[in-house]
């Protein structure tokens, strides 16, 4: 009857929750349709700006290769090693043969710090010539290295340099790279997007470092209003230009000194309208489908949370009935363990007269004596070790209204490991004690504690499973007594460690574990007045720390 009523309220919290959300987003979708045509210029304007990032990087990293090439001759290089025509041809043709000629450097020059060009390697002639009043010259010898804005030169071509200093004793020298300007206006020219779109370079000027594709020519002055353009990241903005509109991303690089423009015009924009328009109507039922999804997601979630409410009502009825039966269990145990005393006295008593008739000069001669001798040894053992698991036990059961008793620690912690030596040896599990031998006697209640340790010891032997170790620790901390349970287990994963007290919640199999011993040891604990703590990591194990106050007797 549950599971029947569970499953109808399943379906219509779908149903409900299906109309409820679809009708808007139907609502939704006409209007997104209306205004598409703004969507559309906000999509171009991420295209640009992510286009002119890229491009930009591209830019960088292109000027960046070239200008740590001659970097390294300058570094690894003395003046004299370069300044011959031999070696610089040398260093000029293992670039290009290296790169197949796509690093784009036209030529290199050795240029001394009057500016005279000591040594040259391309295709001009430009030996003897001198360098001193040029731009670049003068930003290089101050700077240490730069990057020139194009420009004509003694050659007359339009062109752009990057230049280095080097120095050699206290000789400044500096090594000249020209830029091949076709490679390095197709690296601009890639960003053009359709078949009117733009990329181009401009100086803070305005002027033209790479031809662009539609208006103007290199070295022109370019009709962008460069003073509204911030400098940052990217910038986006609109131009009319004879009549139509074209939406432009820029980017500055160069130390803020070339700006990368790339455009779009505003008719091949608003030609992916019925595109778009596809793309609406397949987000509508994406939507639809992930509506649906997270509906029945939620709802089964809920649904389960239910079931799992009904289901611990269930199992807190049965854990009150198993509490009486646990309590009328502790009673007959007392009760058992009193009654077992009774004739293990009466052994012990018989096994020590039986000692004492061996030393009869009768038994003496006998063949047989060792064997008698070692068979009450034996019998003498075993009686003290039942006597010791009934004294615990009645110590573990003899009340549970809490009360201050003189405890050791040391002792408690003993007494509850001899409880489950054989549980633990059975399952080939050892326990390791590691006591602190002057931890004072406290005031405290040795049963409650001693149920505490009970149940998280046992727990340790139960997540081992078979073949591992236990690890119990005592310190004294001044203001507390500490004790630590450490197993070598698989550990509790972090997403449930703050659910580890919960009451009914535990990580062993169904019907393997109530789920209130820890939070019974826990109330325990605080009640105390003391702290439990647990630290604990996957495939490495767990530790549980008891911290008591540490109260004198006299103080209780």
């Amino acid at each position: 009857m549950k599971k029947s009523r569970y499953s109808d309220l399943r379906r219509d919290m779908i149903l409900l929750t299906m109309v409820v959300s679809i009708t808007p987003l139907i609502i939704l979708g006409v209007t997104i349709y209306q205004q598409f045509a703004r969507v559309l210029e906000d999509k171009t304007q991420s295209q640009l700006n992510q286009l002119v990032r890229t491009q930009r990087d591209a830019v960088e990293v292109f000027l960046r290769e070239r200008a740590f090439i001659l970097s390294t001759i300058v570094d690894t290089h003395r003046l004299e090693q370069v300044n011959a025509e031999e070696k610089l041809w040398e260093f000029f043709q293992s670039i290009n043969r290296r790169s197949d000629g796509l690093v784009g450097i036209v030529d290199l020059g050795i240029i001394d710090s009057n500016g005279n060009h000591l040594a040259y390697a391309g295709p001009y002639n430009l030996q003897g010539l001198n360098y001193a009043q040029q731009h670049w010259f003068k930003q290089t010898m101050s700077k240490g290295r730069h990057i020139s804005d194009v420009f004509m030169g003694f050659r007359q071509v339009p062109h752009f340099i990057i230049a280095v200093r080097g120095q050699t004793g206290n000789q400044s020298w500096i090594l000249r790279a020209t830029i091949d300007s076709d490679i390095f206006n197709s690296l601009v020219r890639s960003a053009q997007t359709g078949k009117r779109g733009d990329a181009f370079i401009v100086n803070k000027e305005g002027i033209y470092q790479t031809d662009p594709r539609t208006e103007g020519v290199i070295l022109g002055k370019a009709s962008l209003d460069l003073t509204r353009l911030a400098q940052g990241d990217t910038v986006f903005f609109k131009e009319e230009v004879a009549g139509k509109t074209r939406y432009h991303a820029g980017a500055w690089l160069k130390n803020n000194e070339w700006l990368l423009v790339v455009s779009k015009e505003e008719q091949e924009t608003f030609s992916g309208l019925e595109a778009g328009r596809n793309y609406e109507i397949l987000i509508l039922v994406l939507g639809g489908l992930a509506i649906l999804v997270v509906t029945v997601f939620t709802t089964e979630k809920l649904i389960r949370r239910l079931e799992e409410a009904d289901m611990q009502a269930s199992q807190l009825n049965a854990q009150l009935v198993q509490n009486d039966k646990l309590a009328a269990l502790g009673k007959m145990a007392a009760g058992i363990a009193h009654e077992i005393n009774n004739p293990l006295a009466v052994i012990g008593e018989k096994a020590g007269w039986m000692r004492d008739l061996l030393q009869e000069e009768t038994f003496q001669h006998s063949e047989h004596l060792d064997q008698y001798v070692k068979s009450i040894d034996k019998i003498e053992e075993h009686v003290e070790r039942a006597r010791k698991i009934t004294h615990n036990m009645l110590g573990f059961a003899r009340r549970m209204e809490p009360r201050l008793d003189d405890v050791d620690v040391n002792a408690v912690v003993n007494q509850t490991v001899d409880l489950l030596a054989n549980h633990a040896r059975i399952n080939n599990i050892s326990i390791e004690k590691h006591f602190q031998d002057d931890i004072p006697v406290i005031a405290s209640d040795q049963s409650r504690l001693q149920q505490v340790l009970l149940n998280l010891i046992n727990n340790a032997v139960d997540a081992i499973g078979k073949d591992g170790q236990v690890t119990l620790r005592t310190r004294n901390t001044g203001a507390f007594v500490e004790i630590d349970i450490q197993d070598n287990g698989p550990g509790i994963p972090k997403e449930i460690q703050h659910r580890i007290f919960d009451p009914f919640f535990t990580t062993k199999p169904a019907g393997s574990g109530t789920g209130l011993g820890l939070s019974i040891s826990f109330n325990i604990i605080q009640q105390l007045n003391g702290q439990i703590d647990l630290a604990s990591e996957p495939d490495k194990g767990t530790t549980f720390t008891i911290r008591l106050p540490l109260v004198r007797p006299d103080k209780k």
